[in-house]
């Protein structure tokens, strides 16, 4: 089982679909940034997701919904009028999965079922919950350790600041119920919109994941 949110939901609903990894780097190198940064005039948020659509819609069908997955997957997405976490696990796909990673102020926010959506890291950027009475081993994955080093120049990188440090604070809360974490260090030096750099980045956490094989396989042993 799969629970996903922002980045994670993407890469996790393309998986349980069916698409191996190498062709889910592929999808993502396939998005230019440009298509991804236009503005959304009279929106509640700088930027839309437009172009996000069309390339769900293009490699998962016309509607698909989470009853077409191969493997049960959850997506949470933030209700920004009553604050809380939303989850998703049936029906319409694509609308959570596009929630789920629009990133406050700097896109807007998704309209479904009577919510207003937007990336649900905010709240909860490690959705373990969902996994704790369906999972023998629950393991976790983050990929935005915070930089201490960094250097915000730019409105769209104050934005992007200000969420991963209140995400982080969130995913701390979380480590405690998961059985191993994986974080691999070396993506701190990644920006949220690195598209270019995608290849270096599935580099980055493949090496990270391969480090950690021994301790997979020992959770995977005693789980049986």
């Amino acid at each position: 089982m799969i629970s996903g949110v922002s980045s994670g939901a993407i890469a996790g609903v393309l998986y349980a679909y069916g698409f191996p990894p190498a062709e889910i780097l592929q999808l993502i190198k396939e998005l230019s940034i440009f298509q991804i940064v236009r503005p959304a005039f009279g929106k509640i948020g700088l930027l839309h997701l437009d172009e996000v659509d069309k390339l769900y819609r293009k490699h998962l069908g016309d509607a698909p919904r989470f009853e077409d997955l191969k493997i049960p997957v959850v997506i949470s997405a933030t209700e920004m009028n009553e604050g809380v976490t939303a989850y998703f696990s049936s029906g319409v796909l694509i609308k959570p999965l596009i929630a789920s990673s629009a990133v406050p102020i700097l896109y807007h926010p998704i309209q479904y079922e009577g919510k207003l959506l937007n990336d649900g890291g905010l709240l909860n950027n490690l959705p373990v919950e969902p996994l704790l009475n369906n999972c023998d081993v629950k393991i976790g994955v983050h990929v935005n350790p915070i930089n201490h080093q960094a250097h915000v120049s730019s409105l769209r990188g104050m934005i992007e600041r200000t969420v991963l440090l209140a995400i982080n604070n969130n995913v701390k809360l979380r480590l405690p119920l998961l059985d191993l974490l994986l974080e691999p260090q070396d993506l701190r030096y990644y920006r949220l919109s690195s598209f270019r750099k995608a290849d270096e980045i599935f580099e980055i956490g493949y090496r990270h994941t391969m480090q950690m094989k021994r301790h997979l396989l020992h959770l995977l042993e005693k789980s049986v």
